[in-house]
């Protein structure tokens, strides 16, 4: 398993990450969708770097041109609901890739406990393909483990790219343990070093899926 941390070297990522924790501009859901899908785009573009490309003559109206065109047959799936910008700018680069979905959330008992459940999966066959997972948030680490797990019901793929914009530290070594001998690589933007007591990332953002959403019951 590989780690790729892309917030180096400095960029206009950094814009939007900064403003997606911002508790004033937060208050504008649209804005935060928004910037979870310019990020998304900014990880398509770097996942493209790793894909395997073959030569292909292209007409033009004026002659013949040589382009470099990826092999690669995608499926960009997410986790819901706080996945779904994120999933939108991996497909405006990916704009030609299958797509997948997976609900999974977290159930707590009355100690404040909990367990992550998969509800529902929907996507193509996996079989020899390139998955892009995407969930905004990387905590624990519990959910996209599990999720991970629950789409490869679906068939081997040739490799996976897990996307997250904030991870915890303790998720990515999470992630790391459980997922190191599988071919999968982990894009994240930032990395925060703290959980709290309920399992959210400190400093981190707050609950992505309210703030593009709005709250849950």
């Amino acid at each position: 398993m590989e780690i790729k941390l892309i917030n180096q070297p400095h960029s206009i990522l950094n814009t939007f990450v900064a403003e997606l924790r911002d508790v004033n501009i937060q208050h504008d859901p649209l804005r935060f969708r928004r910037n979870l899908e310019r990020i998304g785009e900014i990880f398509a573009y770097e996942i493209s770097k790793t894909l395997t490309y073959k030569s292909h003559d292209i007409t033009t109206p004026l002659g013949t041109a040589n382009e470099w065109l990826p092999e690669e047959k995608i499926v960009v799936t997410s986790i819901l609901r706080a996945g779904v910008p994120l999933h939108n700018g991996l497909l405006n680069y990916f704009d030609r890739s299958e797509n997948g979905f997976v609900s999974a959330f977290r159930k707590y008992t009355e100690d404040g406990e909990f367990d992550i459940h998969i509800e529902y999966i929907s996507a193509p066959d996996l079989n020899k393909k390139t998955v892009i997972m995407a969930d905004p948030m990387l905590a624990t680490g519990s959910s996209l483990e599990l999720a991970y797990k629950a789409i490869k019901a679906n068939g081997n793929p040739e490799h996976v790219h897990l996307v997250s914009i904030v991870a915890s530290q303790a998720g990515v070594e999470y992630i790391k343990n459980m997922l190191n001998d599988e071919p999968v690589t982990l894009w994240v933007a930032v990395v925060d070093d703290e959980l709290n007591a309920k399992s959210y990332i400190v400093p981190g953002l707050g609950d992505a899926g309210d703030l593009a959403y709005g709250p849950k019951l």
